[in-house]
Order: structure tokens, then sequence, then C-alpha cells
């Protein structure tokens, strides 16, 4: 049973990187089709969004209804759907609903499926979860490239992973009842929703969550284009480049959830924020293409377990009593982060030109350290500040990496 759940929920999270992989390299040739700006692509990612933020609030609530397993099924074929009119669409304005429509998927699938593993999994498996993530968004910028350098129209790279999508979908309804009901959420006083809403670690990591993605996403989305126009690399070449930064992060995830778990969680953090600066600052500098490719390599390969070791850790900087609500407020600011930040540098390389995205990426990475050592540093305090009249437990050990890793 626990390894039948273990690879449904793999293939989950494959699915649920596919459609990211896509769109980094697939814009371009979208925005010449619909003749609209490089910077229209905000459409989308607030479209995807607003979709993402609303499904994962209400995966808490279906879990416990309908169980995962009915949730993954319906998930997985509303992306399937949303990625057909992709396939199928006669301007952006039909772009952007199906965009809607696949955030409400992705959503789901990314609340339910991390609430789930955090209760059901260890830290481990989590850090593979995200490994899989890694891999589905590497896939896709191979299936995107392939297509195009096919001479075959972009629309065919979605058609392709809508079909695959449904084809898991179906998977999943034939396995649904192996995944079993979730247990009923522990109730909730409006007392404790506020108690956690006064902790400003709460906030400060939110907004780390928010800074992450930003980073991850960013470049990720932009650095085709930075190769391209900014470096002289050939379209064939950038989209190899592009799917081997996420398969950095596949990989890193794979090597360093075990890492963590022999030097610490604190140090394999603080060491890989650092390391995500580095690869920044490669991409900053002037050079040929093969530099800026290095760069995003490490940055890929460092930023691999900052979001599952981040997540997993968080009940150790906020206490038990607010962990879940802390980890719901997280992942609403990875996706805000993940849709406004990268628009936002979209606008900054159509007025300031693509070779900026490095120096933004650099900033962003060292916001990221400054945010997890102010986390630190007020952790502690708020540990100690009782919830609904109890005392909250303080973590077990001193390098954050508390009984879950």
């Amino acid at each position: 049973m626990r390894t039948s759940l273990l690879v449904l929920a793999y293939f989950a999270f494959i699915s649920l990187g596919l459609p990211d992989g896509l769109l980094g390299v697939g814009w371009p040739f979208m925005a010449g089709t619909f003749h609209v700006s490089t910077e229209s692509v905000g459409y989308l990612l607030v479209a995807a969004t607003t979709g993402y933020l609303t499904s994962s609030v209400a995966a808490g609530f279906l879990l416990a209804r309908v169980g995962v397993g009915w949730l993954l099924a319906a998930s997985t074929a509303a992306t399937s759907l949303a990625l057909a009119g992709y396939s199928l669409a006669p301007g952006l304005w039909f772009v952007v609903p199906c965009a809607l429509l696949g955030g409400f998927g992705g959503g789901a699938i990314d609340a339910g499926l991390n609430a789930y593993a955090a209760a059901n999994f260890n830290a481990r498996h989590m850090n593979w979860l995200h490994a899989c993530f890694g891999l589905g968004v590497a896939i896709g910028p191979l299936i995107m490239t392939s297509v195009i350098s096919a001479g075959s129209p972009w629309r065919l790279g979605y058609a392709l992973v809508a079909a695959a999508q449904l084809a898991l979908s179906l998977s999943f309804v034939t396995k649904a009842r192996s995944w079993g009901r979730a247990p009923a959420p522990v109730h909730e006083t409006p007392q404790r929703g506020r108690d956690t809403l006064k902790l400003p670690v709460v906030w400060v990591q939110v907004v780390a969550f928010g800074v992450y993605v930003a980073v991850e996403a960013g470049a990720g989305l932009w650095a085709f284009l930075l190769l391209t126009d900014g470096r002289g690399v050939s379209a064939a070449v950038a989209g190899v480049c592009v799917s081997g930064y996420w398969a950095m992060l596949f990989l890193g995830r794979v090597v360093q959830g075990a890492v963590a778990d022999r030097i610490g969680v604190h140090r394999v953090i603080t060491g890989c924020m650092i390391g995500m600066a580095a690869g920044a600052f490669l991409v900053a500098l002037p050079g040929p293409g093969w530099l800026a490719a290095t760069g995003l390599g490490l940055i890929g390969f460092a930023a691999a377990p900052v979001f599952p070791l981040l997540t997993l850790t968080t009940a150790d900087r906020v206490g038990a009593a607010h962990a879940d609500r802390a980890i719901g407020l997280q992942i609403a600011g990875a996706g805000l982060g993940g849709a406004l930040v990268p628009t936002a540098i979209g606008v900054l390389l159509a007025r300031a030109g693509v070779n900026i995205l490095g120096s933004t990426l650099l900033a962003l990475a060292l916001l990221l350290l400054v945010l997890y050592w102010v986390s630190q540093r007020l952790a502690s305090h708020d540990q100690m500040r009782p919830a609904s009249g109890q005392a909250v437990p303080v973590p077990g050990t001193a390098d954050g990496a508390g009984s879950t890793a």
C-alpha cells in the first residue's frame, strides 16, 4: 500500500511540473502567434495563480471529503482540459481562462499532496516528491524544443502533454480507493488563527517563500530569452540549457535530501541559498552563453532542496500549534511570488534589456538569504509565545532539523 501511494504521488508531482516547463520555451512562439508583447505572459501567470491559490485553500476541505485519489483524478483531468485548450486557442483571450483552469488543477495537486505527505511520508520522500516536480519541468522544455526543432507548431507540444495528463487522470481513477480518506482536520478556533497571524516569523516566511519561487520560476521562464537574444545561443541549444536547469533542480533534490539528514538542515539551507546567489552572479557576468548556462545550472542545483526543507521545518520556526496554518500561508506566498515577480522581471527585461536578468536574480537570491537569517532570529522568540492559552512546543534540535527530518 505504501509503495503504491508513493508511486502515485511521484507521478502526480511529475504531472504538476510538465506545464511549467512547456511555457518557458513555448511562450516566445506563442506570443508571435497571438501577436502580443513578451510581457503579456503576465496575464497567464496571474490567471494561473488565481486558480492555484483558490484550489490550494479548498484542497484541505476536499481531502477530508473525497480523499486524495479522487482529488488527484479530478485535478489532473482539469489540467488536461486546460492544456488541450492551449493547443486549440485562437488567441490570448482563450488561453487566459485555460490558465485559470490549469491553476485550479495544479493548486489542488500541490496543496493536497503536500498536506498528505507531511502527515504520512518522511523528509526524504518529501524531497523526492519535489524532485519529481523538477523532473516534470525538465521534461517539458525537451518536449517543446523537440516539437519546434522538428518544424511542428508549438500547439503540438501542449497537445502531447494534455494527452499524457488525461492518461494519468484515468490511472488515478482506477486506484482512487487505495488512498483512503484523509483524517478530518483538527478543530480550528478564531483565536488560534489570530495567534498565528500575529507571529512576525510567519510573515517573514511567507515573503521568503515568495522570493524563493520568484528566483526558481524567473530563471526558468526567462533563461531561454536571455540565452538566445542576449548571448547569441541557438534556439535548440538554449532549449536544452533550460531543460538542463530544471534537470539540475531535480538532481539536487534527489541528492541533497539525504545529505540534510547528515549535516543538518540549517547548514544545507544556508549553503544552498549562498549557492543560488553564486549562480546568479555567474549569469550576471557578461560573457559567452556557456557561462550563463553554468550559472543557471548552479542556481537549479542549489535551489533544489530549499522549498521542501523549509516546508518540513516550518514547525521548528513557528511552533507545532501554528505549523498547518503557516504552511498554508507559505504556499500562498509562493504562488503570489511565482506569478507577480516573474511578470515584473519580464517588464524589466523589455525595458532594460535581457542581460539585466542575472543582476535581478542575484538581488533576489541575496534577499532570500537575509529573510532566512531573520526568520531564524525570530523563531526562538515567536515559538515561546502561547497559542490560545497553551504553551507552544520548542523544537528539539539546534540546527532546526526537528523530528520530521
